[in-house]
């Protein structure tokens, strides 16, 4: 930690660097250059929780259960984005036609 002796060196030492005129820009571009960093720090904290956040509650595309597939591609029934129930259901009502 920085005692009260080491910050008045740094001072007395930015005086003599910078002079007493550049000082407080330096302190002002020093304060912004801290705040856009913080920001950006900020900005990709919210970006990471929300791919987080998506990856986690994304679902998993439902599993087709391949004995019910080949039934029904083989009834003619277009399999693609359907779930088993639904397949189940459009096999039973052939069946039952």
């Amino acid at each position: 930690m920085i005692g009260p002796s080491e910050i008045l060196a740094l001072i007395v030492v930015a005086l003599l660097l910078f002079g007493p005129d550049k000082l407080p820009e330096l302190a002002r571009s020093l304060g912004k250059a801290m705040g856009d960093f913080k920001k950006a720090q900020r900005a990709a904290e919210l970006e990471l929780k929300d791919l987080d956040s998506f990856t986690e509650t994304k679902e998993e595309p439902p599993v087709i259960d391949t004995r019910i597939k080949k039934m029904a591609e083989d009834a003619g029934i277009d399999t693609e984005g359907k779930t088993n129930e639904e397949l189940i259901t459009m096999l039973t009502n052939i069946v039952k036609a």
